[in-house]
């Protein structure tokens, strides 16, 4: 599936320039349905070929197909490593007391129509500085994902370092941009587990500057495993589930929301882990220490 981003004219870029700090959580070039109805803003639409593709978490592999229609699937379909998902990772029960008390804390305001709350550290991934800041730990009533965790081969030894909710409400156009999660701080696993609605994944081959998302600091197995192909894989998010993003999958595309993909509230909870550098006996490791024992703690 080919994906443009359509030409901005300078009358629009002049529009994303506008200062909405104060209206919404947007700024540049993000958007929510808020801001671009009250500042005329035009947002620039992603547009499709016919190359979609989707993971089918039963088989593995991802077929040309706009949906999962298991086991009656297209015959064309190509291997897409690096994603596992865990249906029905917590139970309907531990959903409700889980989605109470995250709305029991304090919403920020986040951009694209977001909203969201963060629990880690400060990082400058422009200047590659890591700092502890206001990070205390994690909310109580959270713990029992992350030790969850260890019951799931794909995460053993995995320690959270950041742990942020984001809602995703279709009132307000939400919505997450492409993108790759930064390599120089954040380390192969990318965890999410999925709350309240059914959503997607859209996932397109990333073919930019390798010093963006500080991909030169990437693995080097994954720095020249660039699909070529013009297309875009949809991997399902099953309400209640979990989804992990490694290898190939987590560096070599970019991966988004689309609006169109939230039909009611979405809550997920997203989880990150160091690069080794950052863990226990890595170079800076010393940089990392405090943040380490505030992770261990929840309130």
């Amino acid at each position: 599936m080919t994906i443009r981003h359509e030409i901005k004219s300078a009358h629009l870029d002049r529009q994303m320039e506008t200062d909405r700090s104060n209206f919404c959580g947007c700024k540049g070039i993000r958007t929510c349905l808020k801001c671009e109805e009250f500042y005329k803003i035009e947002k620039p639409k992603l547009s499709f070929t016919e190359n979609c593709y989707t993971y089918c978490p039963d088989c593995n592999l991802a077929f040309q197909e706009t949906e999962v229609n298991h086991p009656a699937h297209s015959p064309d379909f190509l291997n897409f490593p690096g994603v596992f998902i865990e249906m029905n990772f917590i139970s309907v029960e531990e959903e409700r007391l889980l989605i109470k008390a995250l709305d029991s804390l304090p919403w920020d305001p986040s951009q694209s129509g977001r909203r969201k709350q963060n629990f880690g550290p400060k990082c400058n991934f422009k200047k590659r500085r890591l700092q502890l800041g206001s990070f205390s730990g994690f909310p109580a009533t959270t713990k029992f994902v992350q030790e969850k965790f260890s019951k799931v081969d794909i995460l053993k030894e995995y320690q959270t370092i950041e742990q942020c909710s984001l809602e995703y409400d279709p009132q307000n156009g939400a919505s997450i941009d492409p993108h790759i999660d930064d390599c120089w701080i954040w380390g192969e696993r990318i965890v999410t587990v999925n709350l309240l609605s059914d959503s997607f994944l859209t996932l397109v081959p990333y073919r930019g500057d390798m010093k963006r998302y500080n991909l030169e600091l990437a693995p080097e197995q994954f720095k020249s495993c660039v699909n070529s192909s013009d297309v875009a894989v949809r991997v399902p998010m099953p309400r209640r589930s979990l989804l992990v993003l490694y290898g190939e999958a987590r560096y070599s595309w970019e991966h988004m929301v689309l609006r169109e993909d939230i039909k009611e509230r979405r809550v997920c909870l997203a989880y990150r882990e160091f690069t080794p550098p950052y863990l226990p006996g890595g170079t800076s490791d010393f940089k990392s220490k405090e943040v380490f024992e505030k992770a261990k703690l929840f309130w």
